[in-house]
């Protein structure tokens, strides 16, 4: 990736790049290479290169061993998949945002959002043997968190995307009854009445 990358950044782009690896370099401690590696992700986000910041993400995580920095790392290569100029990069980032996400889950079993985060990776770039993979464990999460807005919201947006207007307007109404004040269910909720 670095290499296809690269030779496409202007001269600018380039020597900041290479400032910020020669500070990694030099960097002596864990926390100190964190730091710049979360500044090195966050240029090559920038630049439009999300794979590449998606990697290093995963390095930031693999010094932090958190949920929330594997979560970081997922959400970045998640948004490399909706967004990968081919379907090459497209697959890398899916494989590891899924792995990052499952890092993350097994680090806090209990929380909601990083499963969300991983069966929306399945929604996105579908399983071949087992395409409706992320609908299902969306479903399942469902059912075991009945009143989760942001389960209802996800699964009301992807009942829109398949046309199943009645199904997106039954969750968002729910989500409307639970929490009138989730902000971020109204556009939805205007796309769907």
């Amino acid at each position: 990736l670095l290499n296809e990358a690269m030779p496409t950044l202007d001269a600018e782009q380039k020597s900041v790049i290479d400032a910020i690896n020669l500070d990694l370099q030099k960097a002596d401690s864990d926390s100190a290479k964190a730091e710049i590696l979360k500044v090195l992700s966050g240029t090559w986000y920038r630049y439009g290169f999300r794979a590449i910041s998606g990697v290093y993400a995963e390095d930031i995580a693999n010094i932090y061993k958190t949920e929330d920095a594997w979560s970081v790392a997922g959400t970045t290569y998640s948004l490399c998949v909706q967004s990968a100029p081919n379907e090459k990069t497209k697959s890398f980032c899916s494989k590891r945002a899924v792995r990052a996400f499952e890092n993350a889950i097994s680090l806090e079993p209990d929380k909601i959002a990083p499963k969300i985060n991983l069966a929306l990776c399945y929604v996105d770039n579908p399983d071949p043997e087992n395409p409706m993979k992320g609908i299902l464990m969306l479903r399942e999460l469902d059912e075991k968190y009945p009143d989760n807005i942001q389960i209802l919201s996800q699964l009301a947006r992807l009942a829109l995307k398949t046309n199943q207007t009645d199904k997106a307007k039954e969750r968002i109404d729910r989500v409307l009854a639970i929490a009138p004040d989730y902000a971020q269910v109204y556009c939805l909720a205007a796309d769907i009445y």
